[in-house]
């Protein structure tokens, strides 16, 4: 009877992330910001946790790709994926020092980095995640999902104009489908702008060029904003 009720739950599982897909405009991805990935991070005592979720961090690869890393995909600071998801392409990543430190570290005792399964680290994960959001006072980072380390990546799109190339490119998706849904979900806070007003042709022009888009009008003033950008 056990067996029966945990099979029928799965497949409401299943449906529910199907309709999600098939949906996708249904539901928003949750965009941790770096400074809270940083903060689980340093939450593990593991050496083991910690560098498996600093690779998703820093490669924003998918925890399946990082699971299946092997040390010979490993030459300095270069870490080759050679075995991606489904709908994903395979690249080299140069990973900062310290993530190469970390790896490094680990103990060299199967042809595989990280010789565990995805159930066995997110059931570590979990406890050491809603630790510290306890700790911490951000119930935010209950929300975080080995996932989510490779959702800021998207905020890309958003910091280069909606260059939806550049993120399909970080992301290694084969299709572009797969990178609109992800640009399609995202909500962004207002200090993820730059505003500028004008009051008349001259200056909306000159910001018209500089990139800026109009959003708003008061008493004759125009309000221009635009994405902040960073290093790609």
């Amino acid at each position: 009877m056990r067996t029966r009720i945990a099979r029928l739950e799965r497949q409401v599982d299943v449906k529910r992330i199907g309709v999600a897909w098939l949906n996708p405009d249904k539901s928003i991805v949750f965009v941790p910001e770096e400074k809270e990935l940083d903060q689980v991070i340093a939450a593990c005592r593991s050496r083991r946790m910690s560098t498996f979720l600093q690779c998703l961090k820093e490669t924003y690869a998918d925890p399946g790709e990082i699971l299946r890393l092997k040390w010979i995909d490993l030459h300095g600071n270069i870490l080759t994926i050679n075995a991606p998801v489904k709908r994903h392409l395979p690249r080299q990543a140069t990973i900062s020092s310290k993530l190469q430190s970390m790896l490094n570290s680990l103990p060299k005792t199967s042809e595989r980095i990280f010789p565990t399964s995805y159930a066995m680290m997110r059931q570590c994960f979990i406890p050491v995640r809603n630790k510290a959001a306890i700790r911490l006072e951000n119930p935010r980072l209950r929300a975080i999902t080995f996932k989510n380390f490779r959702h800021p990546r998207t905020m890309l799109a958003h910091y280069t104009n909606g260059n939806v190339l550049t993120v399909k490119k970080a992301l290694r998706h084969r299709a572009i489908q797969s990178t609109m849904k992800y640009i399609g979900m995202l909500q962004f806070k207002d200090d993820d702008h730059e505003v500028a007003t004008a009051t008349n042709v001259d200056e909306i022009k000159q910001l018209a060029q500089a990139g800026f888009q109009k959003f708003d009008e008061l008493n004759g003033i125009h309000v221009f904003r635009k994405p902040k950008r960073f290093s790609v």
